[in-house]
């Protein structure tokens, strides 16, 4: 298991850095700098699930009264001919069509517990129209792809961390995270339907991708034009389309006659176990992390890239700082989120370091993950150019995410 294998290297290179500083720099104390810096991070790790607990309860209470109410099959129902032309293997009325569409929907409102189990469910039904069961279809790989982007509408997970580690404005990332994860998916969804010869310039295509992306690319614009009005869009715009959201379920709630007050509850109490399940899972991470930054290893990596950089020109280090975030979020979900919370409490919640990885942290998914779940699944051995049509997604996405956190958030 591949992160079974990082996880020993974070805790076995450390030790090795620090005899070698031992032995040949006579550095004394760094054996007990990790000690102590191992139990501080056991420490910090039950402290960020205890503080988390409430924050998760209210977004997984409000995304139930979502999910009830019919806001899954409202996007649904919304996105279908869309998707209908990127995966033209799949006949109109397949029940594969309604999967897909579910799982996307509940990407998009951070519904990842409802997203997965779904999507699984989408795959088996895509393998009974695949031809050759060990080798992936043209529709499992584009549906692959978009969900390795990221695709997603509301990052719960991310608004709910930086609340918890005490963020002045917890939802500033939201926009820059919407506008990431956007160009994110549309690059994927792009460069998949070249490859598959997907006609992009068909008019459902143009009208969907091309209205979204003047739209969004139009606000930037004004933002790159107006820099002045960069705070208020991300404060004002940011705070009030989730509060819309929220009366906007709790509005198709009462449509369906739903009992808003027991379907919030019964969210609340998934987000409680939520909370409590990722206790062990936040530990090992950053106290692998612990590790590897009280030994000097963490460092030594990063002062190489910043060399490399600076070499050609490029003084970035906060985005520096902020990289592992990204190539570990291709690997491992939980090592990405250790290391953003690592971040948040060595540069501070509110630096343009923690907001830059709080934007790479909500605008990709764990891409080898996905690929080795939902393609074992079903048992398919040759996954053809999934896997890198899905990390070269990651790299643009996090070029994206820089290059918007330079427009959103003030660089110091």
């Amino acid at each position: 298991m591949l992160l079974n294998r990082i996880f020993i290297a974070m805790f076995i290179i450390p030790f090795v850095v620090a005899l070698c500083k031992l032995i040949f720099w006579a550095d004394v104390d760094v054996f007990d700098n990790m000690v102590n810096a191992l139990f501080s991070a056991a420490k910090s790790g039950f402290e960020f699930s205890l503080f988390l607990t409430g924050a998760l309860c209210l977004w997984m209470g409000i995304m139930k009264i979502g999910e009830e109410g019919g806001a899954v099959q409202l996007l649904s129902k919304a996105v279908s001919p869309l998707f209908s032309k990127l995966f033209p293997e799949i006949p109109k009325n397949h029940p594969a069509v309604g999967s897909i569409m579910m799982n996307f929907s509940a990407n998009m409102l951070g519904l990842d517990n409802a997203a997965t189990p779904i999507g699984l469910k989408a795959m088996k039904e895509m393998q009974e129209l695949n031809p050759d069961k060990e080798r992936a279809s043209n529709a499992q790989i584009m549906f692959l792809v978009i969900n390795t982007a990221g695709l997603t509408v509301i990052p719960v997970s991310i608004l709910a961390f930086r609340s918890a580690a005490g963020s002045m404005n917890p939802s500033e990332v939201f926009i820059p995270i919407l506008f990431t994860t956007f160009f994110t998916v549309l690059f994927g969804i792009l460069i998949v339907a070249i490859k598959q010869r997907i006609n992009i310039f068909n008019k459902v295509i143009l009208a969907y991708l091309g209205g979204m992306a003047a739209l969004v690319i139009g606000l930037l614009l004004f933002i790159i034009n107006q820099p002045q009005y960069t705070e208020l869009i991300s404060k004002v715009g940011g705070n009030l389309f989730l509060l819309g959201i929220i009366v906007l379920f709790i509005s198709l709630a009462i449509r369906k006659k739903v009992n808003v007050y027991d379907s919030f509850i019964e969210g609340a109490k998934g987000g409680f176990q939520v909370a409590i399940n990722i206790i062990p899972y936040l530990v090992a991470i950053l106290a692998a992390i612990a590790l590897l930054r009280s030994s000097g290893t963490l460092d030594a990596f990063q002062d190489g890239i910043k060399w490399c950089l600076h070499s050609i020109g490029v003084y970035a280090d906060a985005v520096v700082d902020a990289l592992p975030v990204a190539y570990m979020k291709t690997f491992s979900g939980s090592g990405a989120r250790g290391l953003m919370l690592e971040l948040f409490d060595t540069y501070g919640v509110d630096s343009f370091t923690g907001k830059l990885a709080a934007t790479f942290q909500g605008s990709t998914e764990t891409t080898f993950y996905v690929l080795a779940v939902y393609f074992g699944s079903v048992k398919i051995t040759n996954t053809r150019y999934a896997a890198g049509a899905g990390i070269l997604t990651d790299i643009v996405g996090a070029i994206i995410g820089i290059i918007i956190a330079f427009i959103f958030y003030q660089y110091t």
